[in-house]
């Protein structure tokens, strides 16, 4: 790897906070004025790299099934087109929902419900926040009839508290509950706690807490756009099972097994781009 070529590119991009790890040692760190490893930074939709992981710790632990339809949750999905689409397209994006819901703009969940659909379910790829907080729907509703809380609640209970990764904060929608797609502030270290565990298959500290086999599925892109997971945009033609976790402004965790790397890389320039980091680095 060339990191300092990699790291020169960054950091001609507004580069808050670049940290590289290798077998969970520190290889280089780069940090902007006001920032280090543990200054919490906005992930934005880099959020949405929890969701699908998550979904396959919910499938080990029976509480849904991914290619279970919306419909089976909520009786007004039974109708149309709708009654098509399944959790695995919703965290996909291959839902048939439109472009909408990001940043500020991301609905509470009965509203994400009411969405009307664009195109048949599994025809197209379309990048956007509703189809997450409609997911999120459908895990509230699962848990709440298991007395679990929220999908946050959740989250931290099955991943994030076992593997120590502390998330500063999440934004709060005015229904009062959290969004799925966008809304985490975390800091670099603490994020690549998370890398690690993903790359580690699951494992943390000799414990499997999510099966390899469920985890993998994040890494599987669809007919639509082969090059996205749940979650997690996938790029095998620059490194074998490289993907990357992609927030607004040039936010990013890149995991490159075949380097046995994770790295980090926080910003704020809309014109840095995540091929050419990757390209320079390998």
């Amino acid at each position: 790897m060339n990191l300092e070529a990699a790291a020169s590119y960054a950091q001609r991009h507004a580069l808050d906070a670049l940290l590289v790890q290798c077998d969970g040692n520190t290889v280089l760190e780069r940090y902007g004025e006001g920032f280090d490893a543990h200054k919490p930074h906005a992930l934005y939709s880099g959020a949405k790299s929890f969701w699908g992981v998550l979904a396959g710790a919910a499938q080990d632990d029976g509480l849904l099934t991914l290619d279970e339809r919306v419909g089976q949750t909520f009786e007004e999905w039974n109708a149309g087109l709708k009654a098509e689409v399944t959790l695995r397209q919703l965290l996909s994006l291959t839902s048939g929902i439109g472009f909408g819901g990001l940043g500020a703009a991301v609905p509470s969940y009965e509203k994400a419900l009411a969405s009307e659909l664009k195109n048949e379910p599994g025809t197209r790829f379309t990048y956007g926040g509703i189809p997450l907080q409609v997911f999120g729907a459908v895990l509230a509703h699962k848990l709440e009839a298991r007395g679990k809380g929220t999908p946050h609640d959740y989250l931290r209970e099955r991943i994030l508290d076992p593997i120590g990764l502390r998330i500063a904060s999440w934004r709060t929608l005015p229904s009062g509950t959290q969004p799925l797609p966008t809304g985490a502030f975390v800091a670099a270290a603490e994020w690549a706690v998370y890398g690690r565990f993903v790359l580690a298959t699951g494992v943390w500290r000799g414990q499997q807490l999510i099966s390899a086999a469920r985890l993998a599925g994040c890494f599987a892109g669809s007919p639509a756009n082969p090059r996205y997971g749940l979650g997690w945009w996938l790029a095998p033609d620059i490194a074998p099972g490289l993907a990357y976790a992609s927030g607004a402004g040039g936010q990013a965790m890149y995991l490159v097994p075949s380097e046995r790397t994770v790295i980090v890389k926080f910003g704020r320039s809309n014109s840095y781009r995540h091929e050419a980091f990757l390209k320079r680095l390998l």
